[in-house]
């Protein structure tokens, strides 16, 4: 039975709208999972964690990459307040210009690679999960995880997960009682079974992290 709270595109499937679009999708994950019911019970309500599509995200995912979250923040304000934070910005800018803004010689090739292949980031609103991240990671310095994490808040896809992440791998090897930590290949398995609502498991996942963590040490 399909719900009035989740909209689909032919090929783009499920689209997380909303807190009550979340919420749907944790139940039944709970109801398909004990475990997911028992995560759940002590992490409370679902953050939507929705966020805007388009270049500027995509950028500012790059600039993100292997910073602190303060200093990604600090270097996307300076983009901004340099004019620095679209296609056509960063393609007349200069290296110089690029630098003085806090970016790396490789963050700047990468945000210039993102400029030059001129994505239609409307069209991908409308496309298969599977295209989307074929699409953006031919974009040097775009790798899976950050496609996938791209199509799960930019686009909001229902069905979408990101096994790559470390704290994905560690909450379920907690919550599932795994001897060691999944790689990315058996999480991706494992996964396979909470479709149709498998980015409300990333975030259940990422929500039990922080809990697990608090209670156990997680590193």
């Amino acid at each position: 039975m399909t719900s009035m709270i989740v909209s689909a595109a032919p090929a783009a499937g499920r689209i997380i709208h909303s807190d009550a679009c979340v919420r749907e999708g944790a139940q039944w994950l709970a109801q398909s999972e004990p475990r997911f019911a028992m995560a759940l019970a002590q992490c409370g309500p679902l953050p939507l964690r929705r966020k805007p599509d388009g270049f500027g995200e995509l950028l500012s995912a790059i600039v993100s990459q292997q910073v602190s979250v303060a200093s990604a923040r600090a270097i996307w304000q300076r983009l901004i307040n340099a004019q620095l934070t679209t296609q056509n910005e960063i393609l007349a800018a200069t290296e110089e210009d690029l630098r003085a803004a806090g970016l790396s010689r490789q963050k700047i090739r990468y945000s210039k690679a993102l400029a030059e292949e001129g994505i239609d980031f409307t069209a991908l609103r409308d496309l298969e999960t599977a295209q989307v991240i074929k699409i953006l990671t031919r974009v040097t310095g775009v790798g899976i995880w950050t496609a996938e994490i791209y199509a799960m808040f930019s686009l909001g896809r229902a069905d979408v997960f990101a096994p790559g992440d470390l704290a994905l791998q560690e909450a379920a090897k907690v919550l599932f009682d795994l001897p060691a930590r999944p790689s990315e290949r058996q999480l991706r398995k494992l996964a396979e079974g909470w479709s149709p609502w498998r980015s409300v498991a990333a975030r259940i996942l990422w929500a039990y992290y922080h809990v697990a963590k608090d209670r156990e040490g997680i590193r």
